[in-house]
């Protein structure tokens, strides 16, 4: 019990020194944010807000004194000086190009981050709307700074400057004045000085802190906007994807392609002439194929591309004997079963199809052995009403590399992931088994 109660009475001492630890807390953030560079940036942030009400103020008072020579009623002036007040500002903020200004000040000076980089103009009303919020927020929080900044170094100047000045009462301002007596008893004017300028910048510091809260929010997307970048990013990355897959197969097969058929025809150049120019024919052959496909990928990737630009179409089942030859110029035995009718394919799924067949190849190429072993592929087609399906095998010698590390059966995966197939492949003793099944409607001919 004696325990309870020395508990709760420490319990209760640590309740009433709670305030303290906090504005002690306080107190050394303060001090601590004098030594980041954040806070003077903040600060010219605001002086910015505060150029600009001085701005708007020299024109208000143009058109208000324009306003006090019609003689209007007190009403009626009171209206249209408000009106001269507020309209400028909202009117200014609602201008497309003022939320990327205020976006690019706001990154660079608030530290901000948004999540869309870089911050575009505003092209819809409620972001107009916004817009004009922030930058009017932006005047008062940066008029206000910039009058304490005003009041402070102005002031602050003379302060500090008072102990070197000959004893007797000097003028601060209009209508205030102060004491000089020469001695130790003056420096609390300079203390003074140098307190306020602390308190000016530990001042900016949190309201800038508040504004780089609120900017996201009310500068920022809002939950739809962010759902729609989302999507958009989405959409990007998938199409990343999709033309990564379209470079990896259709350059890797050439370049595997290539690499078998230079090795073939090193080996015969001496002893058979005529198949070496065979081979150095078909990886002429290969590499243009190459760059087409490269061009076709680097065309849809550029930003620059001409609206109405025609760019090379992508290969389908019908380019598959193309294939199949140039695999088979490079020395390698590609046995082909087709069953059924593969031009009623969409040609979605011919176009994937292709793609799936062309890495099955590559990566039969690239895990058979030794460029001297003689490789043998059997590719099966198979198009009825259960769908289209795809089986590749290859024997695998004793020098193959399955280490993995490709990207190959991956995009194979995702390929078929897109169109709600099935893949099987994998090593059935000695034999290397590729088995794609993709449901597919096909319309038959009555």
């Amino acid at each position: 019990m004696v325990d309870g109660l020395v508990r709760g009475s420490a319990a209760s001492g640590r309740g009433r020194t709670r305030p303290a630890g906090r504005f002690a807390s306080y107190l050394v953030r303060g001090v601590t944010c004098l030594g980041r560079a954040s806070t003077y940036l903040r600060w010219v942030y605001l002086l910015l807000g505060a150029a600009l009400v001085l701005a708007f103020i020299l024109v208000d008072s143009a058109l208000g004194a324009l306003a006090q020579e019609l003689d209007l009623p007190a009403v009626v002036s009171g209206i249209l000086i408000a009106i001269l007040v507020a309209g400028p500002p909202i009117a200014l903020g609602t201008l497309p190009a003022v939320r990327e200004v205020e976006g690019i000040a706001v990154e660079s000076l608030l530290g901000v981050r948004f999540e869309e980089r870089p911050l575009g103009p505003a092209r819809t009303w409620a972001q107009r709307r916004r817009t004009a919020t922030w930058f009017c927020l932006h005047l008062v929080t940066g008029g206000i700074v910039g009058t304490l900044s005003t009041i402070v170094f102005g002031v602050g100047a003379v302060l500090l400057a008072a102990p070197f000045r000959s004893p007797g009462r000097h003028e601060l301002v209009p209508d205030i004045s102060y004491q000089i007596k020469g001695g130790w008893s003056d420096l609390w004017m300079p203390a003074v000085a140098l307190a306020g300028i602390v308190a000016l910048f530990i001042l900016s510091a949190a309201v800038g802190a508040l504004l780089a809260y609120l900017a996201p929010r009310v500068l920022g997307p809002t939950p739809a906007e962010r759902i729609e970048l989302l999507e958009r990013r989405t959409a990007t990355l998938a199409e990343r994807n999709r033309l990564a897959r379209e470079l990896h197969d259709s350059v890797g097969h050439a370049l595997s392609l290539v690499t078998i058929q230079a090795a073939a025809a090193r080996r015969v150049l001496a002893t058979d002439p005529e198949f070496a120019e065979t081979a150095l024919a078909a990886m002429e052959t290969s590499a243009r194929n190459a760059l087409a496909d490269l061009d076709h990928v680097l065309g849809l990737l550029r930003d620059d591309r001409r609206p109405g630009s025609q760019i090379a179409p992508q290969a389908t089942l019908d380019e598959l004997p193309r294939l199949v030859d140039a695999t088979r110029a490079g020395g390698i035995t590609v046995e082909v079963h087709s069953d059924g009718d593969l031009g009623e394919l969409p040609a979605a799924v011919s176009r994937e199809a292709y793609r799936i067949v062309q890495e099955g190849l590559t990566n039969a190429i690239r895990h058979a052995g030794r460029p001297d072993d003689e490789l043998t592929v059997d590719l099966s087609i198979r198009l009825d009403a259960s769908g289209l399906r795809l089986e590749l095998t290859n024997p695998v010698s004793s020098g193959s590399d399955h280490s993995g590390g490709g990207r190959g059966l991956a995009g194979i995966r995702e390929r078929v992931a897109v169109l709600r197939g099935t893949v099987d492949a994998g090593l059935d003793g000695n034999v290397w088994r590729l088995a794609v099944t993709l449901p597919v409607a096909v319309t038959t001919k009555g």
